[in-house]
Protein backbone atom coordinates (compact mmCIF):
# COMPACT_ATOMS: atom_id res chain seq x y z
CA UNK A 1 0.00 0.00 0.00
CA UNK A 2 1.11 3.73 -0.85
CA UNK A 3 3.41 5.15 2.12
CA UNK A 4 2.25 8.50 2.27
CA UNK A 5 4.88 11.01 3.84
CA UNK A 6 3.21 13.56 6.91
CA UNK A 7 4.77 17.25 6.38
CA UNK A 8 4.81 18.97 9.96
CA UNK A 9 6.76 21.63 11.48
CA UNK A 10 7.39 18.99 15.23
CA UNK A 11 9.19 16.59 11.95
CA UNK A 12 10.91 19.26 10.49
CA UNK A 13 12.51 20.41 13.68
CA UNK A 14 13.46 17.44 14.68
CA UNK A 15 15.04 16.26 11.37
CA UNK A 16 13.30 12.90 11.42
CA UNK A 17 10.95 11.85 8.49
CA UNK A 18 7.17 9.89 8.90
CA UNK A 19 5.62 8.05 6.30
CA UNK A 20 2.10 6.58 6.95
CA UNK A 21 1.41 3.01 4.77
CA UNK A 22 -1.94 3.71 3.99
CA UNK A 23 -3.63 0.59 5.05
CA UNK A 24 -7.20 2.04 5.57
CA UNK A 25 -7.39 2.22 1.54
CA UNK A 26 -6.95 -1.52 1.01
CA UNK A 27 -10.76 -2.06 0.70
CA UNK A 28 -13.75 -0.15 1.61
CA UNK A 29 -15.50 -2.58 4.39
CA UNK A 30 -12.62 -4.73 5.49
CA UNK A 31 -9.83 -2.27 5.57
CA UNK A 32 -6.72 -2.13 7.39
CA UNK A 33 -5.02 -4.93 9.68
CA UNK A 34 -9.47 -6.50 9.05
CA UNK A 35 -8.33 -7.37 5.77
CA UNK A 36 -4.92 -9.10 6.24
CA UNK A 37 -6.45 -11.14 9.88
CA UNK A 38 -9.38 -12.55 7.76
CA UNK A 39 -7.46 -13.41 4.77
CA UNK A 40 -6.07 -16.68 5.71
CA UNK A 41 -8.83 -17.44 8.56
CA UNK A 42 -11.50 -17.04 5.53
CA UNK A 43 -9.44 -19.73 3.85
CA UNK A 44 -9.30 -22.00 6.83
CA UNK A 45 -12.91 -21.64 7.61
CA UNK A 46 -13.62 -22.70 3.91
CA UNK A 47 -10.61 -25.58 3.50
CA UNK A 48 -12.90 -27.13 6.96
CA UNK A 49 -15.42 -27.59 5.74
CA UNK A 50 -17.22 -25.06 7.46
CA UNK A 51 -20.64 -22.70 6.77
CA UNK A 52 -20.56 -20.89 9.57
CA UNK A 53 -18.35 -18.10 11.59
CA UNK A 54 -18.43 -17.14 14.92
CA UNK A 55 -16.93 -14.23 16.69
CA UNK A 56 -16.78 -11.89 19.20
CA UNK A 57 -16.75 -7.97 19.85
CA UNK A 58 -18.16 -5.17 21.49
CA UNK A 59 -20.60 -2.72 20.36
CA UNK A 60 -18.41 -0.93 17.75
CA UNK A 61 -15.71 -3.19 16.37
CA UNK A 62 -14.01 -3.20 13.73
CA UNK A 63 -13.51 -6.69 13.70
CA UNK A 64 -17.15 -7.63 13.85
CA UNK A 65 -17.96 -5.43 11.26
CA UNK A 66 -15.09 -6.64 8.88
CA UNK A 67 -16.34 -10.37 9.70
CA UNK A 68 -19.69 -9.80 8.55
CA UNK A 69 -18.91 -7.92 5.53
CA UNK A 70 -16.20 -10.51 4.24
CA UNK A 71 -18.25 -13.61 5.55
CA UNK A 72 -20.99 -12.69 3.59
CA UNK A 73 -19.15 -11.72 0.34
CA UNK A 74 -17.36 -15.34 0.81
CA UNK A 75 -20.31 -17.12 0.90
CA UNK A 76 -20.65 -18.20 5.42
CA UNK A 77 -23.57 -17.03 7.33
CA UNK A 78 -21.98 -15.33 10.76
CA UNK A 79 -22.32 -14.93 14.03
CA UNK A 80 -21.27 -11.76 16.42
CA UNK A 81 -20.64 -12.83 20.65
CA UNK A 82 -21.64 -9.22 21.37
CA UNK A 83 -20.33 -7.69 24.65
CA UNK A 84 -23.44 -6.13 26.62
CA UNK A 85 -26.79 -6.98 26.59
CA UNK A 86 -27.65 -3.36 27.19
CA UNK A 87 -27.15 -3.11 23.44
CA UNK A 88 -30.23 -4.95 22.52
CA UNK A 89 -32.81 -2.80 23.15
CA UNK A 90 -31.25 -0.69 20.79
CA UNK A 91 -28.94 -1.72 18.62
CA UNK A 92 -30.17 -0.56 15.51
CA UNK A 93 -29.26 2.93 16.64
CA UNK A 94 -25.44 1.63 16.36
CA UNK A 95 -23.60 2.16 13.36
CA UNK A 96 -21.57 -1.01 13.49
CA UNK A 97 -24.26 -3.15 14.06
CA UNK A 98 -26.35 -2.02 11.82
CA UNK A 99 -23.77 -2.06 9.14
CA UNK A 100 -22.98 -6.01 10.20
CA UNK A 101 -26.37 -6.95 10.49
CA UNK A 102 -27.14 -5.62 6.63
CA UNK A 103 -24.46 -8.23 5.84
CA UNK A 104 -26.50 -10.65 7.48
CA UNK A 105 -24.74 -11.12 10.94
CA UNK A 106 -26.73 -12.49 13.70
CA UNK A 107 -25.94 -11.21 17.26
CA UNK A 108 -25.88 -12.99 20.67
CA UNK A 109 -25.76 -10.48 23.35
CA UNK A 110 -24.10 -11.24 26.37
CA UNK A 111 -23.55 -9.68 29.75
CA UNK A 112 -19.85 -8.03 30.34
CA UNK A 113 -19.14 -11.04 33.04
CA UNK A 114 -20.23 -13.75 30.46
CA UNK A 115 -18.26 -11.91 27.50
CA UNK A 116 -14.98 -12.34 29.79
CA UNK A 117 -15.85 -16.16 29.67
CA UNK A 118 -15.73 -16.24 26.37
CA UNK A 119 -12.23 -18.32 25.80
CA UNK A 120 -13.43 -20.95 28.56
CA UNK A 121 -13.84 -24.42 27.17
CA UNK A 122 -17.57 -24.17 28.80
CA UNK A 123 -18.49 -21.17 27.01
CA UNK A 124 -17.67 -22.11 23.69
CA UNK A 125 -19.30 -25.83 24.25
CA UNK A 126 -22.35 -23.76 25.18
CA UNK A 127 -22.29 -21.54 22.04
CA UNK A 128 -21.61 -24.88 19.96
CA UNK A 129 -24.62 -26.51 21.60
CA UNK A 130 -26.54 -23.46 20.54
CA UNK A 131 -25.15 -22.90 16.74
CA UNK A 132 -23.65 -26.26 15.41
CA UNK A 133 -20.50 -26.57 14.38
CA UNK A 134 -18.81 -22.97 13.96
CA UNK A 135 -15.36 -21.68 12.79
CA UNK A 136 -14.38 -20.04 15.79
CA UNK A 137 -12.72 -16.71 15.19
CA UNK A 138 -10.74 -15.50 18.58
CA UNK A 139 -12.06 -11.77 19.69
CA UNK A 140 -10.00 -8.86 17.23
CA UNK A 141 -9.29 -12.00 14.89
CA UNK A 142 -5.59 -12.89 16.56
CA UNK A 143 -4.52 -16.50 15.67
CA UNK A 144 -1.69 -17.68 13.97
CA UNK A 145 -3.62 -17.43 10.66
CA UNK A 146 -4.10 -13.80 11.71
CA UNK A 147 -0.43 -13.21 12.05
CA UNK A 148 0.67 -14.81 8.87
CA UNK A 149 -1.49 -11.96 6.96
CA UNK A 150 -0.19 -9.55 8.86
CA UNK A 151 3.56 -10.38 7.90
CA UNK A 152 2.02 -9.28 4.49
CA UNK A 153 1.61 -5.66 5.43
CA UNK A 154 5.43 -4.89 5.55
CA UNK A 155 7.03 -4.94 1.49
CA UNK A 156 10.23 -5.07 0.14
CA UNK A 157 10.23 -1.14 -0.35
CA UNK A 158 10.07 -0.81 3.54
CA UNK A 159 13.49 -1.80 4.33
CA UNK A 160 14.80 1.56 4.40
CA UNK A 161 12.74 2.28 7.82
CA UNK A 162 14.42 2.97 11.03
CA UNK A 163 11.34 2.83 13.04
CA UNK A 164 7.95 0.97 12.37
CA UNK A 165 5.16 1.72 14.35
CA UNK A 166 1.29 0.27 14.94
CA UNK A 167 -1.19 0.28 16.95
CA UNK A 168 -2.23 -2.84 19.64
CA UNK A 169 -5.12 -4.23 20.71
CA UNK A 170 -5.10 -8.12 20.89
CA UNK A 171 -1.62 -8.39 19.43
CA UNK A 172 -1.78 -9.78 16.44
CA UNK A 173 -1.02 -7.28 13.96
CA UNK A 174 2.26 -6.00 15.62
CA UNK A 175 3.62 -9.90 16.08
CA UNK A 176 3.34 -9.83 11.66
CA UNK A 177 4.91 -6.73 11.44
CA UNK A 178 7.60 -8.53 13.68
CA UNK A 179 7.75 -11.44 12.09
CA UNK A 180 8.71 -9.57 8.72
CA UNK A 181 10.53 -6.81 9.86
CA UNK A 182 14.03 -6.58 9.18
CA UNK A 183 16.72 -7.20 12.33
CA UNK A 184 18.07 -3.23 12.29
CA UNK A 185 14.66 -2.19 12.44
CA UNK A 186 12.72 -1.23 15.92
CA UNK A 187 8.81 -2.23 16.18
CA UNK A 188 7.38 -0.09 18.66
CA UNK A 189 3.58 -1.03 19.63
CA UNK A 190 1.52 1.52 20.92
CA UNK A 191 -1.80 -0.16 22.96
CA UNK A 192 -4.94 0.83 23.51
CA UNK A 193 -5.78 -1.23 26.43
CA UNK A 194 -4.06 -0.02 29.39
CA UNK A 195 -1.09 -2.06 30.99
CA UNK A 196 1.32 -3.65 29.36
CA UNK A 197 0.42 -7.80 30.14
CA UNK A 198 -0.58 -7.75 25.90
CA UNK A 199 3.31 -8.50 26.22
CA UNK A 200 2.55 -12.21 26.93
CA UNK A 201 -0.04 -12.70 24.22
CA UNK A 202 2.28 -11.05 21.67
CA UNK A 203 5.36 -13.53 22.47
CA UNK A 204 3.01 -16.49 21.51
CA UNK A 205 3.52 -15.71 18.17
CA UNK A 206 7.07 -14.29 17.37
CA UNK A 207 10.49 -14.91 18.74
CA UNK A 208 12.03 -11.88 17.58
CA UNK A 209 13.32 -9.55 20.20
CA UNK A 210 13.58 -5.81 17.87
CA UNK A 211 10.11 -4.97 19.62
CA UNK A 212 8.80 -2.51 22.59
CA UNK A 213 5.21 -1.69 23.49
CA UNK A 214 5.02 2.53 24.50
CA UNK A 215 2.45 2.31 27.15
CA UNK A 216 1.71 5.83 27.81
CA UNK A 217 -0.81 6.70 25.45
CA UNK A 218 -4.00 4.84 25.95
CA UNK A 219 -5.77 8.11 27.48
CA UNK A 220 -8.04 5.87 30.02
CA UNK A 221 -8.17 2.67 28.33
CA UNK A 222 -9.74 0.77 25.53
CA UNK A 223 -12.35 2.99 24.19
CA UNK A 224 -11.85 6.07 26.16
CA UNK A 225 -11.85 9.63 24.36
CA UNK A 226 -10.84 12.81 25.47
CA UNK A 227 -11.42 16.41 24.39
CA UNK A 228 -7.85 16.13 23.66
CA UNK A 229 -7.77 13.36 21.57
CA UNK A 230 -10.42 14.74 19.45
CA UNK A 231 -8.75 18.20 19.17
CA UNK A 232 -5.58 16.34 18.23
CA UNK A 233 -7.30 13.91 15.75
CA UNK A 234 -9.27 16.74 13.92
CA UNK A 235 -6.34 19.09 13.69
CA UNK A 236 -4.33 15.76 12.06
CA UNK A 237 -6.67 15.75 9.39
CA UNK A 238 -6.90 19.46 9.01
CA UNK A 239 -3.27 19.41 8.44
CA UNK A 240 -2.60 15.91 6.52
CA UNK A 241 -5.71 15.13 4.59
CA UNK A 242 -5.98 11.66 6.63
CA UNK A 243 -8.47 10.41 8.97
CA UNK A 244 -7.89 8.79 12.35
CA UNK A 245 -9.76 6.29 14.20
CA UNK A 246 -10.31 7.74 18.22
CA UNK A 247 -9.85 3.93 19.38
CA UNK A 248 -6.16 3.04 18.11
CA UNK A 249 -4.40 4.94 15.34
CA UNK A 250 -5.64 8.41 16.94
CA UNK A 251 -3.88 7.54 20.16
CA UNK A 252 -0.80 5.99 18.57
CA UNK A 253 -0.25 8.78 16.25
CA UNK A 254 -0.51 11.24 19.39
CA UNK A 255 2.05 9.23 20.92
CA UNK A 256 4.24 8.77 18.28
CA UNK A 257 4.61 12.95 17.92
CA UNK A 258 4.52 13.01 21.35
CA UNK A 259 7.69 10.68 21.42
CA UNK A 260 8.95 13.01 18.35
CA UNK A 261 8.74 15.65 20.64
CA UNK A 262 10.52 14.63 23.46
CA UNK A 263 13.57 13.25 21.40
CA UNK A 264 13.11 9.39 21.68
CA UNK A 265 13.78 9.41 17.70
CA UNK A 266 17.61 9.89 16.77
CA UNK A 267 17.78 12.60 14.36
CA UNK A 268 17.44 11.26 10.81
CA UNK A 269 15.57 8.52 11.64
CA UNK A 270 12.77 7.19 9.24
CA UNK A 271 9.71 5.76 11.33
CA UNK A 272 6.83 4.05 9.29
CA UNK A 273 3.36 4.36 10.91
CA UNK A 274 0.85 1.90 9.92
CA UNK A 275 -2.43 3.02 9.61
CA UNK A 276 -4.61 -0.12 10.39
CA UNK A 277 -8.21 1.16 9.44
CA UNK A 278 -10.82 1.57 11.50
CA UNK A 279 -12.88 4.64 10.49
CA UNK A 280 -15.98 2.61 10.31
CA UNK A 281 -16.35 3.07 14.17
CA UNK A 282 -15.92 7.10 13.83
CA UNK A 283 -20.09 7.64 14.00
CA UNK A 284 -20.88 5.46 16.19
CA UNK A 285 -17.91 7.10 18.55
CA UNK A 286 -19.67 10.48 17.70
CA UNK A 287 -22.94 9.44 19.03
CA UNK A 288 -21.12 8.67 22.38
CA UNK A 289 -19.40 11.91 22.17
CA UNK A 290 -22.46 13.68 21.76
CA UNK A 291 -23.92 12.07 24.76
CA UNK A 292 -21.19 13.34 27.15
CA UNK A 293 -21.19 16.86 25.41
CA UNK A 294 -17.12 16.32 24.25
CA UNK A 295 -16.64 18.02 21.01
CA UNK A 296 -17.34 15.61 17.79
CA UNK A 297 -14.79 13.83 15.50
CA UNK A 298 -15.01 15.13 11.80
CA UNK A 299 -16.35 12.99 8.95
Amino acid sequence: MLNQQVHLPLLSKNNVSLFIKREDLLHPFVSGNKFRKLKYNLEDASSGGFETILTFGGAYSNHIAATAYAGKKNGFKTIGVIRGEELQSNWLENPTLKFAFEQDMQFKFVSRESYREKKQKGFLKALEAEYGSCFILPEGGTNFAAVKGCEEILTGEDAGFDFICCCVGTGGTLAGIVNASLPNQQVLGFPAIRGGFIKEDIRKFTTKKNWDLKVEHHFGGYGKVTQQLVIFINDFKERTAIPLDPVYTGKMLFGVLDLVKSGFFPKGSKILVIHSGGLQGISGMNQVLKRKKIPQLDL
